[in-house]
């Protein structure tokens, strides 16, 4: 029992008085690993019957504040169906708010442009929110499991979609 309470109290104090970096003036790189959904900036790889997609992407961002960051992130995918490759190109604006610095939450708007081997482009767009944990596992470096739902701002161009990302973040 009594390391149980002590173990309880351990993780208690790091969760609420854990070493932060969400300050003013810090900078944010985020890598996540996701869903291979359009319209995001993810680290995906799928394979199925003749089909493979994969993207490659990255966040940054600049604390104006305290737990406040304003970011912006680019990626990059490449879906192929049977030897039509469909290119992507996605880029994010947005913030990212940190509550207790543990518990960030985010507002953004994604963009995508695609196109499918020459043949027709598109662009698609939606307006994002996110919300999970930071778990920092030092100083500098978090693992942050979050959940993003992102809106469609057209629904004959791309559908809204819900979807389970885990992001590696660093701070300096």
């Amino acid at each position: 029992m009594k390391k149980t309470l002590t173990f309880t109290m351990v993780l208690l104090s790091l969760v609420v008085f854990g070493q932060s970096q969400v300050k003013k003036g810090n900078f944010l790189i985020e890598a996540n690993l996701g869903t291979s959904q359009t319209g995001n900036t993810n680290f995906f790889l799928t394979t199925s019957n003749e089909h493979t997609a994969w993207g490659i992407g990255l966040d940054g961002g600049y604390f104006i504040i305290d737990r406040l960051a304003l970011k912006a992130g680019f990626g990059y995918s490449s879906d192929e169906d049977h030897g039509v490759a469909k290119d992507r190109f996605a880029y994010k604006i947005g913030a990212k708010y940190y509550i207790i610095d543990k518990i960030p939450v985010g507002l953004d708007f994604t963009g995508e442009s695609k196109d499918d081997g020459g043949n027709t482009s598109d662009t698609a767009s939606w307006i994002g929110i996110q919300g999970g944990y930071a778990w920092f596992v030092s100083k500098h470096i978090s693992v942050e499991p979050t959940l993003r739902y992102n809106f469609t701002t057209d629904d004959q161009k791309a559908d809204s979609f819900l979807g389970l990302h885990v992001g590696f973040s660093l701070f300096f």
